[in-house]
């Protein structure tokens, strides 16, 4: 195994700077709001292991996948994520308490691992991941690519807390819900337009 500290940094910064804007860090930053970020951050960081060695061992067949297909499911997910947080604390009118926080780690793991899993098929992180791979080295790529994803994903988290400490529980839910319906929007016209 060889690694090449040039081509570590070439992918960290390249899939950082991909994924920052990415809509898997407004999910991140969103679970963050209603769910234990450390619990969140461990359920993306194993999705983005998976796809990370997905992409670096079977680059290649990731054009094989269809995708609409991939799209659409995300587009689902994404409109749930924004029905579970819209509603959220409607019907729990405690100011103290600003809606029911889902707890334990097997919920909040499975629910963050499910999300992040399915929504980065054939992303552009996964891809570049890929092309990365082939022509830097797969260990060197797999370390940066992963470093990166998961720097994003504890940055989103973080931001998540800071905002909800000093913003109403309610309304950065909203804000969360409004943001995740507009991402299931933008997959599902990706579906149709893609």
């Amino acid at each position: 195994m060889h690694l090449d500290p040039l081509a570590i940094l070439t992918a960290f910064g390249l899939i950082f700077l991909a994924e920052l804007p990415d809509k898997t860090m407004f999910a991140s930053l969103a679970m963050g709001t209603r769910m234990r970020p450390l619990y969140v951050w461990f359920g993306t960081s194993t999705a983005f292991l998976a796809h990370v060695a997905i992409a670096v061992g079977a680059g290649s067949l990731l054009g094989l996948l269809p995708g609409w297909t991939v799209k659409l499911v995300s587009a689902l997910l994404f409109g749930f994520g924004a029905y579970v947080l819209l509603r959220g604390g409607d019907d729990d009118e405690e100011d103290d308490a600003g809606g029911r926080t889902v707890t334990g780690f097997w919920p909040v793991f499975s629910t963050a691992f499910t999300a992040v899993f399915i929504s980065e098929w054939g992303d552009l992180t996964q891809i570049t991941t890929a092309n990365l791979a082939a022509t830097n080295g797969t260990w060197s790529t797999a370390i940066g690519s992963f470093a990166a994803l998961t720097s994003v994903s504890a940055l989103a988290l973080v931001a998540g807390r800071f905002i909800a400490k000093r913003v109403p529980l309610k309304t950065v839910q909203r804000i969360g819900g409004v943001c995740m319906a507009g991402l299931a929007i933008w997959s599902l016209t990706e579906v149709f337009t893609g």
